[in-house]
């Protein structure tokens, strides 16, 4: 009687979760060929193929749709990288080698930056909204730092100053991505990016002595 009850719920559950990642999905599309401050709710519907009402039922407003993007996709990040920190990593391997690795975790993607960058701008304007946003990239960079700690206390290294290392290693990632985004091709661009993540890595670390 229990598994029966608990069925529909569940369903319920399933349909909600699948409405949402359309609405996700769609609203990717519409915000990157719109532009987010010209995107609207309606569009974001009939790309989708929901109502209104399916989109009020999920989302208070299209900030808050992209903020459930982000996150999803940051979390995504650090997943990735969380895997490639707890793959064996020999003492004596070059600290560039493993931070390349690392770097992969961590992709450009064109579209994505457009619009995130578009989002960036927008928050700017609204005090409560940039307070959002730095909320979270300080959580980001307390996410992503623990593995890398461990990765480098690995090739006997240690990290000063942990924060410092997160917040420069993520304003590398954000710069050059729109190098990126505007040279695709150019394979240069993308060795200086892994370039700079190694020298960043290596400046804010030092060999541990106690080891």
């Amino acid at each position: 009687m229990a598994t029966q009850q608990g069925a529909p719920a569940r369903r319920v559950t399933k349909r909600r979760a699948e409405t949402r990642t359309r609405l996700l999905d769609a609203a990717l599309e519409v915000f990157a060929e719109e532009g987010f401050g010209r995107s609207t709710v309606e569009q974001v519907c009939e790309r989708a193929g929901y109502t209104r009402g399916a989109f009020y039922s999920n989302f208070a407003s299209l900030d808050e749709l992209f903020l459930e993007m982000w996150e999803q996709r940051s979390q995504a990040q650090l997943a990735r990288m969380r895997e490639i920190a707890e793959a064996v990593v020999r003492a004596d391997e070059p600290v560039g080698t493993v931070v390349a690795r690392l770097a992969g975790a961590l992709p450009v993607d064109e579209r994505w930056y457009r619009v995130s960058a578009e989002f960036t701008l927008h928050a700017l304007r609204h005090p409560e909204l940039r307070r959002v946003i730095a909320a979270r990239e300080e959580a980001i960079v307390a996410a992503m730092v623990p593995p890398l700690l461990g990765v480098l206390a690995r090739l006997g290294r240690v990290v000063p100053d942990p924060g410092a290392l997160g917040r420069a290693l993520v304003a590398v990632h954000d710069g050059t991505a729109a190098q990126c985004a505007l040279e695709p091709g150019n394979p240069e661009v993308w060795r200086q990016r892994t370039d700079l993540f190694v020298h960043v890595v290596s400046a804010y670390s030092t060999k541990d002595t106690h080891q």
